[in-house]
């Protein structure tokens, strides 16, 4: 049973902003617990580790719970020894690079929106949907266009980077869902088959949690 010493990871395996999570986890060998929302569409925030925003994941620590990928990930990364080197978003110092972080995250929530619409049976017909769908779809095109420069504009150095990691999540996730096909997108499919080799990407594979 996890103690306080060992953090809980809260948040469900078909989710690619938990999977961002555990990609860290895995890849910086940081001892974890993890906890299943069962019900996506709650109100109550106890059910997501306390986040009020009611979204996922969540980090409980003895410190406190860290809420949203980016402030899990970032703990995970102090709670690893030894600390490698991870390009994060403020690293990110140039239009094309910063933009290509913007436009996966940004893509990731879009995405988020058209499933959990679609959960709570709202139509994919609507204005909002519709606009919803047309913005991914411009994001994707972009994304694809800019994918190579921008991956080779990442520091060589580096063990890790986030933009990497979301870039991933999000193009997998894609398919996994049933929201938008991505055969079209060879560069942004290149990628992802070259990141799947890693460890990390095969232990934490989308699937739903029963």
């Amino acid at each position: 049973m996890a103690t306080l010493d060992t953090p809980v990871l809260i948040g469900r395996s078909s989710s690619h902003f938990t999977r961002i999570a555990r990609l860290f986890a895995t890849e910086l060998g940081v001892d974890h617990s993890f906890q299943v929302v069962r019900d996506l569409l709650s109100t109550n925030p106890e059910d997501y580790g306390g986040n009020p925003a009611l979204r996922i994941p969540v980090l409980k620590t003895a410190q406190g719970a860290w809420f949203g990928a980016l402030n899990v990930s970032r703990e995970l990364w102090r709670r690893s020894n030894p600390r490698p080197r991870v390009v994060w978003p403020e690293d990110l110092d140039t239009p094309l690079l910063a933009n290509m972080q913007e436009l996966t995250l940004q893509a990731m929530a879009t995405e988020v929106t058209l499933v959990m619409e679609k959960m709570a049976g709202a139509g994919e017909g609507t204005t909002h949907a519709r606009k919803l769908r047309e913005s991914l779809l411009n994001m994707m095109a972009w994304l694809e266009a800019n994918a190579s420069a921008a991956l080779a504009a990442l520091p060589p150095e580096r063990s890790l980077s986030y933009l990497e990691v979301t870039l991933f999540c999000l193009v997998t996730h894609l398919e996994f869902r049933d929201v938008l096909p991505t055969a079209s997108y060879a560069t942004l499919n290149r990628f992802c088959q070259q990141f799947a080799q890693r460890p990390s990407a095969s232990t934490t594979l989308f699937r739903f949690d029963v």
